[in-house]
C-alpha cells in the first residue's frame, strides 16, 4: 500500500516537472514567433539636408541623414515625412492685389500662387504668371508672418520671377535647387503649395513624362517640361517639386484641365531652367537670351533633329535643316493629283555644340543661352549619314 501511494506522489511530481518544461518551451516558441512579426529596425531616410545657398550656386546636394521617426510607419511613409518636414518650411504663400481699370472706375481683385525661399537674403522663387500685373504683392512664411514683397526679376518666356522679401535670416529656410538631368518617368516626385489657400499641403505622384512642350503665356513654347500626376490645384502655381532626395526638382507651373481643377496632368518647369535663369533675374533683373532661330526639336537616342526653324533666323541662314516639304504626284483616272509630305529624314540631327555633345535640350539650350547674342557657335550635326560642323552666328533674341 505505502509503495502505491510513494508511486503516485513520484508520477505527480514527474508531470509537474514535464508540465514546467512543456510550458517554457512553449513560451519560448512563442517569443521566438512573435519575433518575426516585430517591426522593422529605425533606418533613417536618406534624403538632402536642407542648407542655405548663395544666390548663385544651384547645385545637386549630397544625401544626408534625417531625424528617425516612430517605427509605425512604413519605409515610404518615412521618406514622405521626411521630405516635408525638410522642406515645409521653405514653401511661401503668395498673395496679390490687381487693380483693373473700368469705364468708371478701378475693380481690385486678388490672386494667390506659391513660391519657395531659394536663400538666406530673401530671395522667393515663384512663377511669373503668379505676380504678372500685381499692384501688391504679399508673402507670408510658415511661422503666419507676412511680407511686403518687391520683384526682382522676370522671365516671361518661361514663367519665372523672382522676389525679395526683408524677412529676419532665422526665419528662412531655403529649399536646395537640384539636378533635373537625370530625372527619370516612374519616379517619386512630391509637390508642396497652397491648393485653395490650403497652406502647405503635401501631395505625392511619379513623373509621368519628360521633355514636354508647353506654350508660354509670352507666345514662346517652354521646352523640357516635366509631367507629373501629383495632384496640383489653382494656388500651387510657383511651389516647389521635390524629389525623395528633398531637394528642388522643379516648379510646378500649370494644369491640363478644362474646368481648372486637378485631372491628374500637371507640369512642372525643370530645376536646370530654373538653375540657368535665376542668377540673371537676380543679378540684372531679366534675362539677356541669344537666339539661335530654332523652333523645334524632336530628341532622339543620338542626338537632337531639327522640328522647326524660324525663318530667316540665325540658324536658316547658317544652312541648317529641318524637316522638308517632299511632292508627290499621282494619277487618279485622267488627273494629275499632287501632295505634299513632311520628309523628317531630310533634317539634321545634333549631336553636338562647341564641342560638347548634345543629347538633351536642356544640355542645348545651356551652352546656347551661356553665349552673348553675337558671338559665333559651333554646331556639330549629321547630315544623310554624314557628320560635319555648321558655324552659326547667335542673334539677340526679342522675346
Amino acid at each position: 500500500m505505502k509503495s502505491m501511494i510513494v508511486g503516485s506522489l513520484i508520477a505527480g511530481m514527474l508531470g509537474a516537472v514535464g508540465a514546467l518544461v512543456i510550458r517554457e518551451a512553449w513560451e519560448q516558441r512563442v517569443v521566438r514567433a512573435q519575433d518575426l512579426f516585430a517591426p522593422p529596425a529605425r533606418q533613417p531616410a536618406i534624403v538632402a539636408a536642407p542648407r542655405p545657398i548663395a544666390s548663385q550656386e544651384f547645385e545637386q546636394a549630397p544625401a544626408g541623414n534625417f531625424e528617425v521617426v516612430s517605427d509605425e510607419f512604413t519605409p515610404e511613409e518615412r521618406v514622405n515625412i521626411a521630405v516635408y518636414e525638410t522642406c515645409n518650411r521653405g514653401v511661401v504663400n503668395i498673395s496679390t492685389k490687381v487693380v483693373t481699370e473700368s469705364l468708371f472706375f478701378d475693380i481690385p481683385s486678388e490672386g494667390a500662387g506659391s513660391g519657395s525661399v531659394i536663400d538666406q537674403a530673401g530671395h522667393v522663387l515663384t512663377n511669373y504668371h503668379v505676380v504678372s500685373g500685381a499692384e501688391e504683392i504679399r508673402v507670408t512664411l510658415f511661422d503666419g508672418e507676412t511680407y511686403t514683397a518687391s520683384l526682382v526679376g522676370k522671365d516671361a518666356a518661361n514663367d519665372i520671377a523672382v522676389l525679395k522679401i526683408d524677412a529676419p535670416p532665422q526665419s528662412l529656410f531655403p529649399i536646395v535647387i537640384g539636378d533635373s538631368a537625370r530625372l527619370r518617368v516612374g519616379q517619386l516626385v512630391y509637390a508642396i503649395g497652397n491648393p485653395f489657400g490650403l497652406e502647405r499641403t503635401l501631395t505625392t505622384g511619379i513623373i509621368s513624362s519628360l521633355n514636354r512642350s508647353l506654350p508660354g503665356r509670352s507666345g514662346r513654347t517652354m521646352k523640357s517640361i516635366i509631367q507629373i500626376d501629383a495632384a496640383i490645384n489653382p494656388g500651387n502655381s510657383g511651389g516647389p517639386l521635390i524629389s525623395s532626395r528633398g531637394v528642388l526638382i522643379g516648379m510646378n507651373t500649370a494644369i491640363a484641365s478644362k474646368t481648372g481643377q486637378n485631372t491628374g496632368v500637371g507640369f512642372a518647369i525643370p530645376a536646370a531652367t530654373i538653375a540657368r535663369v535665376v542668377p540673371q533675374l537676380i543679378e540684372r533683373g531679366q534675362v539677356v537670351r541669344p537666339e539661335i532661330g530654332i523652333s523645334r526639336v524632336y530628341q532622339t537616342e543620338r542626338g537632337l533633329l531639327i522640328a522647326g526653324l524660324v525663318r530667316g533666323g540665325p540658324a536658316e541662314r547658317a544652312g541648317l535643316r529641318g524637316p522638308q516639304l517632299v511632292q508627290h504626284g499621282r494619277k487618279q483616272g485622267p488627273f494629275q493629283v499632287n501632295s505634299q509630305k513632311l520628309d523628317i529624314s531630310a533634317a539634321d540631327l545634333i549631336i553636338g555644340v562647341n564641342g560638347e555633345k548634345t543629347k538633351t535640350a536642356d544640355d542645348f539650350l545651356a551652352v546656347i543661352e551661356a553665349q552673348p547674342p553675337g558671338s559665333e557657335v559651333r554646331i556639330a550635326i549629321i547630315r544623310e549619314g554624314q557628320e560635319f560642323e555648321a558655324r552659326v552666328r547667335l542673334a539677340l533674341s526679342s522675346e
